[in-house]
């Protein structure tokens, strides 16, 4: 469904911020791209929903293809229309509009206003507490009922692939695992594919399909999610786990230095 091709991200025709990143999304399938803070992952999912224009950052090199056809250098609203959809970092759901009318806003693009009503029925059968709150201005809602709006906000638009930044971020534990699980229906009823960078390897990982780690501009390891857990680099630096068992941050805090694939 998805390929980026060699491609490379400068921001303020200056800073070279992706060196050549390439991956795969297969349809239907749920990807995760792990990685350090600055490695990239956010510019990544940017350079293919179409953002980077608002921060002066362009894709200078490789494709991004989707369904066959160059999406990289569209505008960001083609991007939705043709079935991509990103829920940035941190939510950014309308904090002056109330539940309902943020669902409705995610439809903005769709041409089917018909079906409108009975797609945000279904995004209740997936957010039961949504529609409890359906009135409440978003803006008064707590950081898991806001990111179950946002990926709420993006299925009503439809895409056939949702970019998730950081859904973890800022969550208590139980509240992550719900949204996963969550997340992991919608892939398995509805067939939407995900793409998700996220920093919480283990939760990332409890329902992908495939994924790869991303370091420095570009993927340095990639493999199925059997093959990402059995690998002993994985295991410590990821997922804080050797075959002595749980890691401490003393231990693995120079881990850049030993990382095999960085050698």
């Amino acid at each position: 469904m998805l390929n980026l091709n060699n491609v490379e991200v400068m921001y303020d025709k200056v800073i070279l911020v992706l060196k050549g990143m390439s991956l795969d999304v297969q349809q239907g399938k749920i990807v995760t791209l792990l990685g350090s803070n600055g490695a990239g992952k956010s510019t990544t999912l940017k350079a293919i929903s179409g953002l980077l224009k608002s921060e002066n950052g362009e894709v200078t090199d490789g494709s991004i293809i989707f369904d066959g056809e160059t999406i990289s250098g569209l505008d960001a609203e083609e991007i939705v229309r043709r079935g991509i959809f990103q829920v940035m970092e941190g939510r950014r759901v309308f904090e002056h509009l109330t539940v309902e009318e943020n669902l409705l806003a995610g439809a903005y693009t769709r041409q089917d206003r018909g079906n409108i009503k009975q797609d945000i029925e279904l995004v209740y059968s997936y957010f039961p507490k949504l529609k409890m709150l359906k009135l409440r201005v978003a803006g008064y809602l707590s950081g898991g009922e806001q990111q179950m709006l946002a990926i709420g906000r993006a299925m009503m638009a439809k895409p056939r692939l949702i970019l998730l930044d950081e859904p973890s971020l800022g969550l208590a534990p139980l509240l992550v695992k719900e949204i996963f699980s969550i997340i992991k229906r919608i892939n398995e009823e509805e067939g939407t594919t995900f793409l998700i960078v996220e920093q919480n390897a283990n939760v990332a990982l409890s329902i992908a399909d495939y994924g790869y780690i991303m370091e420095n501009g570009r993927i340095v390891f990639e493999g199925a999610v059997e093959q990402l857990k059995a690998n002993e680099d994985v295991r410590e630096f990821y997922l804080g786990m050797s075959d002595q068992g749980k890691k401490s941050y003393r231990h693995v805090k120079h881990y850049k230095r030993r990382k095999r694939w960085l050698s």
